[in-house]
This record gives C-alpha cells, structure tokens and sequence, in this order.
C-alpha cells in the first residue's frame, strides 16, 4: 500500500469519526432551534436571545449523556492511529 493511500484513509477514517461525534449535538440544537423558532412563530416573541440559554442547556445535557461515548471513540481513533505510526513514517 502507498503512503498515499494511508494518509487518504487515515484523512476520510477522520472525517467520519468526527461526523459521528458531531451528530448528536448538531442534531439536538437544530431540533431545539426548531422548536424554539415554532413557539416564537406562535407567540410573536422576537426575542433573539431566547434561543441562546436552550440550546447551551441541551449541549451540555448531550455532553453530559453522552461524551463518555464520543471520547471513547475519540480515544480508540486516536489509538489506532498512534498505534499504526512506525507503519505510516515506514
């Protein structure tokens, strides 16, 4: 294999770990930004910082459930990676 090919792969293997990473909390401001957009659609309030507080609180829950999940997968890309490196400088 190339030493093309490998930094290509380690290159895309980082970019789909760090999409799923970033889902659950794109996901859920997006939602909350939605929901939020709604009720001042409804209620005629033009506040532009009401949405600023929801959205922290829900990133901080979702980092909260789930960033020992998200570190973990951190940590075994970066495992992996490390542990392959005399193979990448080779």
């Amino acid at each position: 294999m190339h030493p093309e090919d490998i930094y290509a792969d380690i290159g895309q293997r980082a970019l789909i770990v760090s999409v799923i990473v970033s889902i659950p909390l794109l996901g859920a401001t997006l939602i909350v930004g939605i929901l939020i957009s709604i009720f001042q659609a409804v209620t005629s309030i033009q506040e532009m910082t009401l949405t600023f507080i929801p959205k922290i609180l829900v990133v901080a829950a979702v980092l909260y459930f789930l960033g020992p999940w998200m570190g973990q997968i951190l940590i075994s890309f970066s495992e992996e990676v490390l542990g392959n490196l005399p193979a990448f400088i080779g």
